[in-house]
């Protein structure tokens, strides 16, 4: 085979439908957030960031910095191998001790990013409960849909958020094989949010487990931040939370939280957990701080919620095609890849605005968009600027000005 010839023509293609995807280099400017130093071509200029998943901006924030100063300069830079190898720091176990604390449970296990977490999690408890089926929301994130099918198990698909399907494929399965029902809370794409409590009732009435992926609200949502499923009041009934260290916290790392025979179950059996590097002890102090700040300045959330709406109001008052979003995400319809490519890069070029084009396979066929997220840190200058950048853009390009949900 010529593995030149067929790299070569698939990347072709992915130009040709606008799917390619370009990395823009930029550097993060700590206090400075949200501008950051585009790099192109020897050249560097400032550039508002409004992408970026640091919904709170806490991977600036002094608290979290000094955190992980401080660490590296008592124990050094890396973790030493697994925990298996090297041991469990003491970092490690101090953070996975506020991560249980934070969603009520009785622990928590540390991984090293979130798509870890999901898969390893899902994969190990597909694979070792006998006959175990799982029971996937349609929009699920790829991290879990991976762990589900490395699993072996039986799996099926339920509608986005559709509880009459779901209990239509429960209520036909046997009652004594083991079951997972695994879905999100934000879903990340569209802003929308899962009926939690209906889904883990549904669930346990047929006997299945509730698996809830928080990694778009942690930090954001809740009175401690601990994610919807606190701000709804049903924390209690999930049975797994799974949930992220990179987004509102800032840092990076992913963690499950649930009983201790659960934990324990998958950090004894679980291969991505067992024969990964641990996290530097660093990262685990910064996580460790972060955590501890959002849960004790609940008017970070207050500020976010506040800003997400400012931006929709404006976005709406301006007449461009914002998507229905009940959340902190902030989605602008395009509906082509290749327009959407056309639009951030104009963006970038006439007005050092910085957003990436969200196409498939992340988002379905002509559904294509730009994905906002407005931070505690954007101010109203930072969104009158974004408005006119779109609305020259719009023009420019001669975008429609309605949304795909009319």
């Amino acid at each position: 085979m010529d593995y030149e010839a067929f790299f070569a023509s698939h990347l072709r293609r992915l130009h040709d439908e606008g799917r390619y995807r370009v990395f823009a280099e930029l550097e993060r400017v700590a206090g400075a957030f949200p501008r950051a130093r585009f790099h192109q071509d020897g050249t560097v200029r400032d550039v508002t960031v409004w992408c970026s998943n640091d919904y709170l901006a806490m991977g600036q924030h002094p608290v979290v910095i000094e955190a992980m100063q401080a660490a590296i300069g008592a124990q050094g830079s890396g973790a030493g191998g697994t925990r298996n190898i090297s041991g469990t720091n003491t970092l490690h176990v101090a953070l996975e001790r506020e991560l249980a604390k934070l969603h009520d449970k009785d622990a928590a296990l540390v991984f090293t990013s979130g798509y870890v977490a999901n898969e390893t999690t899902l994969q190990t408890l597909g694979a070792m409960l006998p006959g175990c089926e799982l029971y996937s929301d349609a929009f699920n994130h790829a991290s879990m849909i991976a762990g589900i099918r490395h699993s072996g198990a039986v799996r099926k698909i339920f509608r986005h958020n559709d509880l009459a399907h779901l209990e239509e494929l429960l209520k036909v399965a046997d009652p004594a094989t083991p079951k997972i029902v695994a879905f999100e809370s934000v879903y990340s794409m569209d802003g929308d949010i899962s009926p939690i409590e209906e889904i883990c009732d549904l669930a346990h009435r047929y006997g299945a487990l509730a698996y809830l992926d928080e990694v778009h609200a942690v930090g954001m949502y809740g009175a401690r931040g601990a994610g919807v499923a606190e701000r709804d009041g049903a924390l209690g009934k999930v049975d797994i939370v799974q949930g992220t260290l990179a987004k509102a916290f800032g840092v990076v790392g992913g963690y499950i939280a649930s009983t201790a025979a659960t934990v324990d179950f998958v950090r004894s059996c679980g291969s991505g957990f067992i024969f990964s590097t641990s996290m530097p002890p660093a990262i685990a102090g910064a996580a460790l701080a972060s955590i501890r700040h959002v849960t004790a300045h609940p008017e970070l959330r207050v500020r976010h919620q506040e800003r997400a709406a400012t931006l929709k109001r404006k976005l709406a008052a301006a007449g461009l095609p914002i998507m229905p979003s009940v959340t902190h995400i902030v989605p602008v319809f395009v509906g082509d890849a290749a327009l959407a490519k056309q639009a951030t890069d104009l963006l970038m070029e006439r007005h050092s605005i910085y957003v990436q084009p969200i196409n498939y396979p992340t988002v379905p066929r002509g559904t294509e968009r730009l994905r906002l997220t407005p931070t505690p840190l954007h101010s109203d200058d930072h969104m009158e600027r974004l408005v006119e950048a779109l609305q020259d853009i719009w023009q420019t390009l001669g975008l429609s000005l309605r949304a795909a949900a009319e």
